[in-house]
């Protein structure tokens, strides 16, 4: 018996993973989030597959139900949205599965941060602008933010930003990250990404809190950084035709076979 613990994807039931397709097909017993999971997904369940709703149980009865299926021999599929990597509150179910030596593995899912870049038709880390994208949130009920992890700081690097479960704070996302970036900044609000009521606003720090939806109060990501405009970066140096590297050496004498 295994508990498989799979990243569902940011929303459209086909960005999941062909092995998270069939592992879910392959279990008898489903745990999801049902708040956040489509119920799409839910179709890849075999006939006869108990389905279980985890939005309503708190962390003991989720465990309870993988003791069930533990004692009944029968794999768990556990689905949670997004990548299990980030904010997936798998830390603490696998703390309690190691504690009673249920067997579990990890199948990755593309993350939201991922599926919003591809909506806006961006990439995150441009040559001359962002070499680096901080996955980051504001200070919410659910878990405070550790001293050195502010906005501010993050900000000082220039990075590309993705802010995530801070729609309900995007007053102090902007108020903290203008002084770095400046009001001109270009910011994108992804409402949804990938689901067939996706929302896209573009705008810039300065001008971001006028243009927002007021229906827009969760499930939302803020991608902030001068990434976003798509505008005076360098050409990378990896397609260029004087960039000397491994499988296209410009220094390499004819007949050499280093790689």
């Amino acid at each position: 018996m295994t508990v498989h613990f799979i990243g569902a994807g940011p929303g459209a039931p086909d960005l999941l993973t062909l092995r998270g397709r069939d592992i879910i097909a392959a279990c008898p017993v489903c745990l999801y989030a049902g708040s956040l999971v489509p119920q799409e997904i839910l179709g890849h369940c075999s006939p006869g597959t108990r389905v279980i709703n985890t939005a309503p149980l708190d962390l003991e009865a989720i465990i309870t139900e993988i003791r069930k299926a533990h004692d009944a021999g029968q794999d768990v599929a556990r689905l949670h949205s997004g990548d299990l990597s980030v904010w997936s509150a798998m830390g603490e179910q696998l703390r309690r599965l190691r504690e009673e030596d249920i067997p579990f593995s990890v199948t990755p899912g593309v993350p939201s941060f991922a599926a919003a870049a591809a909506a806006l038709g961006t990439e995150l880390t441009l040559p001359g602008l962002a070499q680096s994208v901080v996955l980051t949130r504001t200070q919410g009920r659910a878990s405070p933010m550790p001293a050195g992890e502010t906005l501010t700081n993050f900000a000082a690097t220039g990075a590309t930003l993705a802010v995530h479960l801070s729609i309900h704070n995007l007053d102090g996302v902007v108020n903290e990250l203008t002084p770095a970036y400046g009001p001109d900044c270009p910011v994108a609000v992804v409402y949804r990404a990938s689901w067939p009521d996706q929302q896209i606003i573009r705008a810039t720090l300065g001008t971001i809190k006028a243009m927002m939806n007021d229906a827009i109060d969760r499930t939302a990501l803020i991608l902030v950084g001068p990434a976003l405009s798509q505008e005076g970066f360098d050409e990378s140096c990896l397609y260029s035709t004087h960039y000397d590297r491994r499988y296209r050496p410009q220094s390499a004498t004819e007949g050499s076979t280093n790689e």
